[in-house]
């Protein structure tokens, strides 16, 4: 038993102090709860807890309805590894004060491994929303997902992992958590696409997507137009389509991409992802107006968008308006730490501002994040997977890293 986790476990369960244990009692009865509950004390402060034990049973003796001695028992106990005996005490405390959650965490982990799952699901949901502390957060969140797991509830499950997420966000073990949990509720969606209208639109969509994400963009390519056959208005569609024809090397796809990119914005107009695309085209073929006019209507839509952040920057830096591109720059890097093609575009600005060192520092983060982005890339080759596109506005070609 870890006896600075015991320590800390009372500490945010329950309050316990003399004044508490010592209730409206005769002078006899009083002075005997106030010597055990001063040898109580002691013994938690010199963190003897196998001492504090009989203390708490002394005081539970002489009376049964002091929650706090009840909780504490049952939280020593619990920490001692005796659920068996725990749950009782752990039981009681929490029925006769319901707000002492973490105290409802550790009788909800007791009634699991007893085999109660009902009982410890409820506790769980119970005190999970009223949880503060950040790793018994964790500990029931965790808890609180294998058993909705178990009993299919994916929905309740992706609710806990996203607060999990967003409390510890580096956290590899909720990282694997939600992965799993988002791979499940996909192949339940597909499953129940499948049988609900296997020849409808949506159907070749999502085919179209599965296809894709295994390396096959011709077959992708081919659901796609079948879907746009079936409902050429389906969201999203289009601009989906002109991605896989983007992609290609073929130019009479390349051709269709602007196409279809032009038909997604007929039918959603604010959609500042396919504004991005057709100025990465229009730069591409020399057109670095046009492909401003484009990045710049795609960043009024959407300020937050870093693909249009930096295809604008990048166009203001051919257009020798570096000055204009820095603060574009500075914000991605802000917004987006490991962004290479930020990093790169950056050290260009700075070194045509005449800020050489600053130009440098950002080579070195460039050449480090890149590193990083190939080994993902080795990773998602190796895998046969095909990672969310990630635009950089092709800063790719022709990279001068001192920005010349």
């Amino acid at each position: 038993m870890s006896l600075k986790l015991l320590v800390r476990w009372i500490r945010i369960g329950l309050l316990l102090s003399c004044s508490l244990c010592v209730a409206q009692t005769p002078s006899n009865l009083q002075q005997e709860i106030a010597e055990h509950s001063r040898k109580l004390q002691q013994y938690l402060e010199e963190k003897k807890p196998d001492l504090a034990i009989p203390e708490l049973q002394a005081l539970i003796a002489l009376d049964p309805t002091n929650v706090d001695a009840r909780g504490n028992l049952g939280v020593l106990l619990f920490f001692k590894g005796d659920c068996a005996h725990a749950t009782p005490e752990l039981r009681a405390a929490t029925a006769r004060r319901p707000r002492l959650w973490h105290v409802q965490v550790l009788l909800a982990t007791c009634e699991r491994q007893a085999g109660d799952l009902p009982a410890a699901r409820n506790d769980f949901e119970t005190a999970f929303p009223h949880l503060e502390d950040k790793k018994v957060i964790l500990q029931a969140g965790m808890e609180l997902i294998d058993l909705y797991t178990a009993t299919g509830d994916l929905d309740k499950a992706a609710v806990v992992v996203e607060r999990l997420r967003g409390q510890d966000p580096a956290n590899v073990r909720v990282l694997y958590t939600a992965y799993r949990i988002y791979t499940q509720l996909a192949g339940q969606a597909m499953l129940g696409l499948s049988m609900s209208d296997p020849d409808s639109a949506e159907m070749h969509q999502m085919v179209a997507h599965e296809t894709l994400r295994y390396g096959d963009p011709d077959g992708a390519i081919a659901h796609y137009r079948a879907a746009i056959k079936i409902n050429p208005k389906l969201p999203g569609i289009h601009f989906e389509l002109a991605e896989v024809l983007n992609d290609s090397l073929k130019p009479a796809y390349k051709e269709e991409a602007v196409r279809e990119y032009r038909l997604a914005l007929e039918l959603n107009p604010a959609d500042e992802k396919a504004e991005c695309r057709l100025g990465e085209i229009d730069a591409e073929s020399g057109n670095i107006s046009q492909a401003y006019k484009d990045y710049a209507k795609a960043v009024q839509l959407a300020p937050g968008d870093v693909d249009a952040q930096l295809g604008l920057a990048k166009t203001m830096i051919l257009m020798k308006q570096q000055d204009q591109a820095l603060p574009l720059l500075e914000q991605v890097v802000q917004l987006e730490p490991a962004n290479d093609a930020a990093h790169f575009l950056l050290s260009k600005a700075y070194w045509q501002s005449g800020r050489k060192e600053d130009a440098k520092r950002e080579v070195e983060l460039y050449k480090r994040y890149k590193a990083m982005q190939d080994k993902l890339q080795a990773l998602y080759k190796q895998m046969r997977v095909n990672p969310t596109r990630f635009d950089t506005g092709d800063v790719d070609k022709d990279r001068d890293l001192n920005g010349k």
